[in-house]
């Protein structure tokens, strides 16, 4: 339940809107000044006039390093000119992204020069491969974070970013136990800790959902990504096709995988730090390849024999003031 707290800076005039966190919406006033300053609303019947702490820290992500500050085109990083230029649907992720769909297969070359153009780069949503390192706002914004979860977050993304996997993968950082990343829902996730990190594995979501596994605790940063670097290249090596790490674990077993990763049971530690150090000296963004590239660039037409001619299959309408498909009938696709 919302408690009250006392306001940490001068009402001002502001906003009148909604704490994003929870199904709650309490009532806020957001007012940018300077700063952003958040004031809860005594006429909204959720909190009359209280707000928890992720409310009050609320406005204080907006300023955070590893905020979004740009629509994302099928993971890359756009501006709101290229995502108006071709009218593409806009949404807001779960995994701290933005996502804008609708670009036909020929203008994606257009849309990747301009992102190159601009210094951005893939964001790997399209493969099997690390799909985003989700964070909450850590010690940086957050009274009750215990680590910098955002620069952590930043640094796996950076790291493992391009990382072709038997199935996709995704991450998340915690900057204490209150878990607001849902990091123990990931594939790998990292907890704060008083004394460092604690690294939890073989977490997913989907049909059949899995919570993950402490794998070792207060670990130093070192130790974490050199124990992740081992995790992640051992999954890579022994699983199955399309095989994510939570039923992978099971089939390996949570002990027999500490044994390797945690005490070289095998002898291959040196090896798969090595493996991972070579795919992070040698990461090449894709989308800048593929426009560099006349042979590929041949590939994004609906038809080599109109090359400038949109799929007439494929047909938008509007929804919200935005596109969305035109979607065959099911008695047609079965028929």
């Amino acid at each position: 339940m919302p408690i009250s707290l006392p306001t940490r800076a001068p009402v001002k005039a502001g906003t009148a809107t909604h704490c994003p966190y929870c199904a709650l919406q309490c009532g806020m006033n957001v007012a940018v000044d300077e700063t952003v300053t958040i004031t809860p609303r005594k006429d909204v019947p959720a909190n009359a006039g209280g707000l928890c702490q992720k409310g009050w820290t609320a406005g204080e992500l907006l300023t955070g390093e590893g905020r979004l500050t740009t629509p994302l085109l099928h993971g890359e990083a756009v501006g709101w000119d290229e995502a108006l230029d071709f009218g593409l649907y806009t949404k807001i992720t779960g995994g701290q992204r933005i996502d804008l769909f609708g670009a036909r297969v020929e203008q994606l070359p257009l849309i990747w020069r301009r992102l190159v153009d601009a210094g951005f780069e893939s964001g790997h949503a399209y493969g099997k491969a690390l799909r985003t390192v989700k964070s909450c706002a850590g010690s940086t914004w957050c009274r009750y974070g215990v680590q910098d979860a955002v620069g952590l977050a930043i640094s796996l993304e950076l790291r493992y970013r391009g990382l072709r996997s038997p199935h996709k993968l995704k991450s998340a950082v915690s900057g204490c136990a209150r878990e607001c990343a849902e990091a123990r829902s990931k594939d790998f996730g990292v907890i704060a800790t008083e004394q460092g990190w604690n690294l939890y594995v073989g977490g997913n979501g989907g049909f059949t959902p899995r919570h993950a596994d402490l794998f070792a605790g207060d670990l130093s940063t070192e130790e974490l990504i050199r124990v992740i670097d081992r995790f992640l290249m051992f999954y890579v090596r022994t699983a199955d096709r399309l095989q994510r790490t939570s039923v992978w674990l099971e089939a390996q077993g949570l002990d027999y995988v500490r044994q390797v990763i945690l005490e070289d049971s095998l002898g291959i530690c040196a090896e798969l730090e090595a493996q991972m150090e070579r795919h992070v000296s040698t990461y090449a963004d894709e989308w800048r390849t593929a426009i560099e590239d006349p042979d590929k660039l041949r590939r994004f037409v609906s038809s080599v024999n109109a090359p400038g001619t949109p799929d007439p299959s494929i047909s938008f309408t509007a929804e919200r003031d935005q596109i969305k498909p035109v979607l065959i009938p099911l008695e047609v696709v079965r028929s």
